[in-house]
């Protein structure tokens, strides 16, 4: 039997000490030898309202230290079927947006290179476009689950095609999506038109406002999107602002209404089987998180995310 990583246990370091890596992992230079890996982008320069996200990566490592190896709700155990590590950060530019995302997507061409499958720590929501468009060079066009409480469609914000309103526009241009299998789940908040959430229903898109997610489980929804996506490479983009502030104050553009943090666990959850090829979680703002459990669901989430890998369910 192989033998894998495994994160170091609190009964040998104090949850408080040991190393600062997602879930105390070990950590490695690259993703060669590994199954899954976690990776951070420190990112905030494509941020319009509140910053600080360029801090989530850190914080949602140091919230993860209480996380543990096995998952009692589903009985997943990753590490024990599964060679994962943290492997720190990509080194964006932070004074160059346009930089930046090309330095994403070479960065996540040589991690693919390796047949990991990453999970990312964000960072703000700019970083999925380029990370579609190293899915799409491996892949070819991937199905999307997009959970947010924006469309994030924005073909320009303040006369610019790069800021974190406008990835799921430039990764459709980029043809990185497969447009019969992309589902956006808990759009809400004001806008200017209909225009907001309809440019991606005319493009084949499904869109589940989060009015229509109020009072019910969702699991019965991942049951209808799993067969509609079927064996399809599948990505899923996770902005912690889908969540209603109530659990995830500490973001950038909050908005009122929105999921609850059982029903987030419902859609990660309701991936498995799927034939996930990445995952990121996004728009932890620290500053404004002033008890670390918006980090602290971000973490969680990214653990649930693991346990819901293709090797996770072998």
């Amino acid at each position: 039997m192989p033998d894998y990583n495994q994160p170091l246990s609190g009964n040998e370091m104090i949850r408080t000490g040991g190393s600062a890596t997602f879930m105390r992992l070990p950590s490695q230079d690259t993703a060669e030898g590994l199954d899954a890996c976690f990776v951070g982008i420190p990112m905030d320069i494509g941020t319009s309202n509140r910053p600080g996200t360029r801090l989530g990566p850190r914080q949602i490592r140091d919230e993860s230290r209480m996380l543990r190896p096995f998952n009692m709700a589903t009985g997943a155990a990753p590490f024990a079927q599964m060679h994962v590590a943290d492997i720190g950060d990509v080194p964006i530019n932070t004074f160059d947006l346009k930089k930046s995302v090309d330095i994403i997507t070479d960065y996540y061409n040589k991690l693919l290179s390796h047949e990991a499958i990453p999970l990312t720590l964000g960072g703000d929501h700019t970083l999925t476009w380029p990370i579609l468009c190293a899915m799409r060079n491996k892949y070819g066009p991937v199905a999307l689950i997009h959970v947010d409480a924006h469309a994030d469609t924005n073909d320009e914000m303040f006369g610019e095609k790069i800021a974190h309103g406008c990835p799921f526009r430039r990764a459709w241009d980029d043809e990185c999506l497969n447009n019969e299998k992309v589902f956006q789940i808990g759009l809400r908040g004001t806008g200017y038109s209909t225009e907001d959430f309809d440019w991606a229903r005319q493009q084949g898109w499904t869109v589940i406002s989060a009015e229509e997610c109020w009072y019910k489980s969702l699991t019965p929804l991942m049951q209808d999107i799993r067969a509609q996506i079927g064996n399809t490479p599948v990505y899923l983009t996770f902005d912690i602002d889908s969540l209603d502030p109530a659990y995830a104050p500490g973001t950038g553009t909050v908005e009122v209404g929105g999921l609850t943090s059982i029903q987030g666990l419902e859609i990660i959850r309701g991936m498995s089987g799927l034939n996930l090829v990445g995952c990121d979680l996004v728009e932890v703002s620290p500053p404004y998180d002033t008890t670390g459990n918006t980090a602290l669901i971000g973490a969680n989430f990214l653990y649930e995310m693991l346990c819901t890998l293709p090797q996770c369910q072998s």
